[in-house]
C-alpha cells in the first residue's frame, strides 16, 4: 500500500512532525509506503516566527507544486492523508476536483475551521466559512485529535469519524528521578505563537513568586512576567526532553474559546511522560489528560492557578505522587506505541472499504 502525505509543514512544526511525520517509520514497518510532501517549508516557517514573509512567487510556486502533485496522485497513490488541507484558502470545489479519483483522510490537531468561520470579514466567512466542511463530508475518513474537533466533522456530516490523540513516542521520554532542585522549576513549553497564555496567569505567577521562591522556565519563546525568576531557552528536539524532565512542575494555561477548544492537550502529555505533574486550564482536551487528585490540577480562574501551584510546591511528596501516576498514563494512554497499530488499521481500511 502507498500513501501521499500531504503535511502542512517540513520537521520544524510540531503539528506536522507530532500528527504525521512521526508515524512514518511505523507505517512502513507495518508495509505502508509514506511520501512526504509538506506545503510550507522549514525555511518558510521560520521566516514566519521571526515576523518575515516569503514572496507571492514562492507562494505561487509552493501552490502549484501541491496541484501537481494531486494531479499525479490518482496513477501513483492508494490512499491522500492530508493534515487539515490540501490548499488553504482556496474554493472547496477546487480542491474536491484534485483530489477526485483518490481517497482522501483528512487530519486536524485543532479547530482550522475557525479560520474560516469566525473570520472577521463577513465576505470571509460567507465564501470559506463551510469550506473544510465540505471537504469533511467527502472525505473517506476524518481524524480528529478531540472530542471537540470530532463534534464538527459530524456537524458536516463526514462519513467516518475517529480520534487519535497527538501523541508522544515514550522512548525518547524518561523521568529524572535523581534531580534536586534547591528552588522548584516551573515549565512551560510551546512556540512564540502560543507564549501569549502564559502572559494570561502573570498575575498568579507573580503573586505565587511573592510567597515561594520558584523558576519560571520557558522553552520555546520569550517572556518577561514581572517579580518572576523567568529564564527562556531554545526549543530543540534533541533538549526538550531533557529540559522539561529537570524540572518539576509542568503548566499549560488556555483561555476558554472555540479556538483554544481545539487544542490537544501535547504538553501536558510532554510533561508527564517526564514524570512531572501538571496543572492545566480546565478547557478543553486537557479535561481528558488530567485527572484531578491523580496526575495533576484542572483550574478555572486566577485563584485556581494560585492555589494549585502553592500546594505542588509546597509538598514534594505530592509531586513526586502525581508525577509517576502522569508516567504512567503517558505509558498506557498518550504513547504512539498505542495508537501507531491503530493508525495502520484505519488508513488500510479507509484506502480499500
Amino acid at each position: 500500500m502507498k500513501i501521499l502525505m500531504l503535511t502542512k509543514y517540513g520537521p520544524k512544526g510540531a503539528s506536522s512532525r507530532l500528527r504525521t511525520m512521526q508515524y512514518v517509520p511505523w507505517l512502513e514497518q507495518s508495509g505502508i509506503h509514506c511520501d512526504v510532501f509538506p506545503l510550507i517549508s522549514d525555511e518558510a516557517l521560520t521566516a514566519k516566527y521571526s515576523k518575515q514573509s516569503y514572496s507571492n512567487n514562492e507562494m505561487f510556486q509552493t501552490y502549484w507544486n501541491r496541484i501537481r502533485l494531486l494531479q499525479a496522485a490518482k496513477d501513483q497513490y492508494d490512499l491522500i492523508w492530508i493534515e487539515k488541507e490540501a490548499l488553504p484558502w482556496t474554493p472547496a470545489w477546487f480542491e474536491k476536483l484534485l483530489l477526485s479519483g483518490v481517497p482522501y483522510v483528512l487530519d486536524y490537531d485543532d479547530a482550522l475551521f475557525h479560520n474560516y468561520d469566525m473570520h472577521r470579514l463577513p465576505i470571509v466567512r460567507k465564501v470559506f466559512g463551510k469550506r473544510l466542511d465540505t471537504l469533511m463530508a467527502s472525505a473517506k475518513l476524518v481524524i480528529c485529535g478531540n472530542q471537540y474537533l470530532a463534534d464538527r466533522a459530524h456537524q458536516a456530516v463526514a462519513k467516518w469519524v475517529e480520534i487519535i490523540p497527538t501523541v508522544i513516542d515514550i522512548d525518547r521520554y524518561f523521568t529524572n528521578d535523581e534531580k534536586v532542585n534547591q528552588i522548584p522549576i516551573i515549565v512551560w513549553i510551546g512556540s512564540p505563537s502560543t507564549a501569549q497564555y502564559v502572559n494570561d496567569i502573570a498575575r498568579p505567577l507573580s503573586d505565587l513568586a511573592k510567597e515561594i521562591p520558584y523558576k519560571l522556565r520557558i522553552i520555546g519563546a520569550k517572556l518577561n512576567i514581572p517579580g518572576v525568576d523567568t529564564e527562556c531557552l531554545d526549543w530543540a528536539e534533541n533538549t526538550e526532553v531533557p529540559l522539561v524532565a529537570e524540572c518539576d512542575i509542568g503548566i499549560m494555561p488556555l483561555p476558554d474559546t472555540p479556538w483554544t477548544n481545539g487544542k490537544c492537550g501535547y504538553k501536558l502529555i510532554q510533561y508527564m511522560a517526564c514524570g512531572l505533574p501538571v496543572v492545566g486550564s480546565d478547557v478543553g482536551a486537557n479535561k481528558n489528560i488530567v485527572e484531578p487528585d491523580a496526575n495533576g490540577f484542572l483550574v478555572k480562574n486566577d485563584a485556581g492557578w494560585l492555589n494549585a501551584l502553592k500546594t505542588l510546591l509546597q509538598d514534594p511528596n505530592m509531586r513526586q505522587r502525581y508525577g509517576a501516576r502522569g508516567r504512567q498514563d503517558a505509558e498506557n494512554l498518550f504513547c504512539i506505541q498505542k495508537t501507531a497499530p491503530r493508525l495502520s488499521e484505519l488508513l488500510r481500511k479507509a484506502a480499500t472499504s
